[in-house]
């Protein structure tokens, strides 16, 4: 889901002011025009300009991208010029930094994961985000190739081990659960067992995840849907890694999820540097 133009700029504000605080006092002795350039000392993926360009919007300077979301760069290269009075260009700049930084980081991350499949089965990122950052985590996913998962719980109903425990059976939990949901949501289930998704395939679920499975289970769970429920998308997850990806593929599963996208992505490396 893309963001309103209003909501980053609300988001923007909320960061900057969080680091301002009461007031920069490098704004008292800085009274001069001023241009920088942001500069890459490592190599990646772009994620973060769709929100960095918006600082145009909430302080008195002018952003020229030199790339874009989704672009690789290399170290050395100059991503953005960022023109304006001098105080404000050092006030916005560990806020312009981090958002891509972090940005950056995990559209990396995304992109091994999606080159990883060779684009062959999607790459989905988790609820497991930081507080008040999801939007821009996963917008930062799409911006490094991957589809974002369910934004939140009222996107999609997952029945999960904690939902099944309260109930007597898979069937059970999915017949309670078309009596109230709207009728355009889709109900996923999480199992661990080939049992587990055999019940979730009859009750006529639209996605089985098979969480925390082997590659043989996982085999018999894509060959169980083929001859029951063909329409029904299959969907890995736990303990995702680069190395099982393209083993993955080849079982012949939709969508893998990973947590990792976001929660193990490193901050990309860089620095403003103001040439007048």
């Amino acid at each position: 889901m893309e963001l309103m133009e209003f909501q980053i700029l609300e988001f923007l504000k909320e960061v900057l002011r969080e680091d301002i605080g009461r007031g920069d006092w490098s704004r008292l002795i800085v009274d001069r025009r001023a241009r920088g350039v942001v500069i890459a000392k490592s190599e990646g993926v772009i994620g973060g300009m769709e929100y960095i360009h918006l600082f145009e919007k909430v302080a008195e300077v002018s952003i020229t991208p030199f790339k874009l979301d989704g672009e690789e760069y290399r170290s050395g290269e100059v991503i953005l010029e960022i023109e304006g009075e001098g105080r404000d260009l050092l006030t916005i700049e560990r806020s312009l930094l981090n958002i891509l930084q972090h940005g950056s980081g995990i559209a990396t991350q995304t992109r091994r994961f999606v080159e990883a499949t060779g684009g062959r089965i999607l790459i989905l990122d988790t609820r497991k985000t930081r507080p008040l950052l999801r939007q821009f985590e996963k917008y930062a996913v799409r911006c490094g190739g991957g589809k974002n998962h369910r934004l939140g719980l009222d996107e999609c109903l997952m029945l999960k081990d904690t939902h099944l425990a309260l109930f007597p059976t898979i069937g059970e939990a999915v017949r309670r659960a078309r009596e109230v949901i709207p009728f355009t949501m889709k109900i996923e289930v999480e199992c661990e067992t080939l049992k587990m998704a055999e019940e979730a395939l009859k009750a006529g679920v639209e996605i089985v995840m098979c969480d925390n499975m082997e590659e043989e289970q996982i085999r018999e769970v894509v060959d169980l849907r083929n001859r029951l429920a063909p329409q029904t998308l299959v969907e890995v997850s736990g303990n995702i890694t680069i190395d099982r990806l393209k083993g993955l593929v080849e079982l012949g599963v939709d969508a893998v999820s990973s947590g990792s996208l976001i929660h193990q992505a490193t901050f990309k490396d860089f620095s403003l540097k103001i040439r007048y």
